[in-house]
């Protein structure tokens, strides 16, 4: 009888290969979710997104300058950041889960009448692509941000989210964090960034590379304004259970 089972068990390799693959997937989620779990304690040291553009940088033989980077924990920076920032990328990031329909929605309508693409990435989505995941734009790699923003939300809370969004953000050529950013653009500490460069830091955001909140273009500046009006409408409670 033992015998009889090994010899089905080599005529149906299809069962072998389904219980590879199954095991091959929960393995895979183990160690994700063992990543995911360590960095909510702690700070990633750097992100996957800088790693592989110096790896990149030695393959090709092009320098590669790591970026300015200091940590800061939430509290530590001006509440006027995290709010421009939040009107700025993500004004219902309390409301939703990783990912907002609405948004999505309305980049999808403009799509049909404008022939227009834009982006519609959560806050928690950009942590996902920048500290879990490599830079290229191709459907492996947005089905794994899917999967990081779910592993994320699930398993993080609102508040570490946004402290690591923060940290990790790019702000520019060779910045990374809100500190950094402070410093570089305004020479202070970023707890003490007032709300009109709050709102212009948040207004650059989309084109970090582009544009500049010392030189700021027509589009930074309407972008600004707009954020400061955003941000007087917002209402962010003062409770620490606030970001559970």
């Amino acid at each position: 009888m033992p015998r009889d089972r090994k010899t089905k068990r080599r005529k149906n390799p299809s069962r072998w290969i389904l219980g590879f693959c199954c095991k091959f997937v929960l393995l895979l989620f183990v160690i994700t979710a063992l990543q995911i779990l360590l960095l909510r304690f702690i700070n990633p040291p750097f992100t996957l997104h800088t790693g592989s553009r110096w790896l990149h940088s030695k393959a090709t033989g092009k320098p590669f300058h790591w970026p300015s980077q200091a940590w800061r924990n939430l509290e530590d920076i001006s509440p006027e950041l995290v709010q421009a920032v939040l009107a700025g990328e993500d004004q219902r990031f309390f409301r939703h889960h990783g990912f907002d329909f609405i948004e999505i929605d309305q980049a999808f309508r403009e799509l049909l009448r404008d022939k227009r693409i834009r982006g519609a990435s959560t806050i928690s989505m950009q942590v996902a692509r920048t500290v879990f995941l490599w830079p290229d734009r191709n459907w492996p790699r947005k089905l794994a941000e899917a999967y990081y923003t779910v592993m994320i939300e699930t398993l993080w809370n609102k508040k570490r989210i946004l402290e690591v969004y923060l940290n990790t953000v790019d702000w520019g050529t060779g910045i990374i964090g809100a500190e950094a950013a402070a410093r570089k653009y305004f020479g202070k500490a970023s707890n003490r960034i007032t709300l009109p460069e709050a709102a212009l830091l948040a207004a650059i955001l989309p084109s970090p590379h582009k544009w500049s909140p010392i030189e700021p273009t027509e589009t930074v500046r309407l972008r600004q304004e707009r954020i400061m009006r955003d941000v007087k409408g917002m209402r962010l409670p003062s409770s620490p259970g606030y970001f559970e």
